[in-house]
């Protein structure tokens, strides 16, 4: 450690650290990923960030900047920012496209009954109100049948006996392949720790960030609140998914529509090894 290191007993961040990156390191063993080759990883994001994050008058730093703010040799910091790597953003642009499609047939008007369930659809031929129309309105670079065949896997569309379409009951959009499961697990979660972080960093937090928390439960008093956890998280984000949908219409006719946003929910258990007299609750 660098004399000019903080001590990781010592700081404050630290201590807090090492809490948050535990659930992170046991996927990392069990995906067999080793601290050298997480090391390596890190020092590659400890560069980006300084690069992307750490401008000066929008000026972006120099190597010898952003060795000095991350610690990393400047030799590295070049071959670091010299690597494209379009690997990632392929996954992530696909994955989005299966979302977008789920919540397009749950929100526009053409692709619902007039209860605002969602409609049965044909695969193709009923004049735009199909799955291939459905699927083109969104992206036409990816086939409607891959769209189809992610979906049924996922088990978020049944298909009948007659050969149409309907989104199964309950369904919410999750990952089924893996790198499916690596782009929500990366967009969720990283979401989420950036809010948490711009919270942190901030005098005034800008972002939502609520949570309940209780202890000292059984376990069928858990199985209760994760069940209307589940029913009161599923009816809010279809409410925003349909006003989501609305805006975004409505907002392809202006030139400054450049926001996005992420609204997530989660639910976690796990058996309580505090004593009785560690009660808690509180939200």
């Amino acid at each position: 450690m660098a004399a000019s290191d903080p001590d990781p007993g010592r700081d404050p961040l630290l201590r807090v650290l090492r809490g948050l990156i535990r659930p992170l390191v046991k996927t990392l063993i069990s995906r067999g990923v080793t601290a050298p080759a997480f090391y390596r990883l890190l020092k590659k994001v400890y560069v980006e960030v300084a690069y992307d994050e750490f401008r000066i008058d929008e000026t972006a730093p120099t190597d010898s900047r952003i060795s000095l703010l991350t610690g990393v040799h400047r030799r590295d910091v070049r071959d670091i920012l010299s690597d494209e790597d379009k690997t990632w953003e392929t996954a992530r642009r696909k994955t989005a496209t299966f979302a977008t499609v789920f919540g397009r047939w749950l929100a526009t008007p053409e692709y619902q009954n007039e209860d605002g369930s969602p409609r049965t659809l044909a695969r193709s031929g009923d004049e735009g109100r199909d799955f291939e129309s459905l699927v083109r309105a969104v992206n036409r670079d990816i086939r409607p049948r891959t769209v189809l065949d992610e979906l049924l896997r996922q088990g978020l569309v049944e298909e009948t006996a007659d050969g149409l379409l309907n989104i199964a009951k309950d369904a919410v959009i999750g990952p089924a392949s893996e790198d499916h499961k690596m782009v929500f697990f990366a967009s969720n979660v990283g979401d989420h720790l950036a809010a948490a972080s711009e919270n942190l960093l901030s005098e005034t937090p800008p972002f939502l960030e609520r949570a309940v928390f209780y202890n000292r439960l059984t376990g069928s008093s858990v199985d209760q609140i994760e069940q209307k956890a589940r029913d009161l998280s599923q009816s809010v984000l279809e409410e925003l998914n349909r006003d989501s949908k609305d805006l975004q219409d409505a907002d392809r006719r202006t030139t400054d529509n450049t926001q996005r946003y992420r609204f997530g929910v989660y639910f976690y258990r796990e058996g309580d090894t505090t004593d009785d007299s560690d009660e808690t609750e509180g939200s």
